[in-house]
């Protein structure tokens, strides 16, 4: 469909070029598995068939959220579900670190497209997660949505600064989306091993990981409330 001036927040691409064209993010990756993952990376996109394309890695990113979801929702009947939601995890973690890299392999980048439905798909992807988290025995739902109140403004950060700036950070403290994936992957593995693992605080029974999930939510709004006041601060030096 093409682009137009219709009154619906889309801009004709002459309108667009005469306000600056989209110009794809500089990508900052401190994380620990960057350059291992990025080797691997560049080896699975030489070696995908043809049929397989960005917006099929894309979709099958998504799909790996639904069944991550399913796996924790379903691990209220059994444990061995948390298999499931670990296998998701993987999937997602293909078809979201392949999308964008299959893109550039093959030339057929699509900037504006592309951006917007990358981290459109992760945000509906990181929802569906949360929530089956929270569905699930072992993770209170208000816990789990307060570290996805948390994941949401680290995000909120990345993408203002990206607009400042130009830069798209997605790594910090050493750690990207793809770390968190293998911490989910552990505790997962910790759940089905150690089961619920309750304890009291404050007169009311939660299990461990509410807390260990709790202290990733702090650690994720700390974050954003630290990089925010620093970026500020460098703003408000410049003219």
């Amino acid at each position: 469909m093409t682009i137009a001036d219709t009154g619906r927040g889309f801009a004709t691409p002459k309108a667009a070029a005469s306000l600056g064209a989209f110009a794809p993010p500089i990508r900052i990756q401190t994380n620990i598995l960057a350059r291992s993952e990025r080797s691997l990376l560049d080896r699975i996109c030489e070696a995908l068939p043809g049929w397989v394309t960005p917006d099929r890695l894309t979709v099958a990113g998504f799909f790996g959220g639904i069944v991550t979801a399913a796996g924790y929702v379903a691990s209220n009947f059994s444990p061995a579900f948390l298999f499931l939601a670990s296998f998701g995890l993987i999937l997602n973690w293909f078809g979201d670190s392949l999308d964008g890299s299959l893109a550039r392999h093959r030339k057929v980048e699509r900037h504006r497209y592309g951006f917007f439905l990358d981290h459109s798909a992760d945000a509906g992807s990181n929802l569906l997660i949360t929530i089956g988290l929270g569905l699930s025995p072992f993770v209170s739902m208000e816990v789990a949505l307060f570290t996805l109140v948390g994941y949401l403004l680290l995000a909120l950060f990345v993408f203002l600064s990206h607009q400042v700036s130009g830069a798209l950070r997605l790594s910090f403290l050493g750690f990207g989306p793809t770390e968190m994936r293998l911490i989910m992957v552990l505790l997962n593995t910790m759940m089905f091993l150690l089961g619920p693992l309750p304890v009291t605080l404050l007169g009311r029974e939660f299990s461990r990981y509410d807390v260990w999930v709790g202290i990733l939510g702090l650690v994720l709004i700390g974050l954003f409330a630290v990089n925010t006041f620093r970026t500020v601060a460098q703003l408000a030096r410049q003219p």
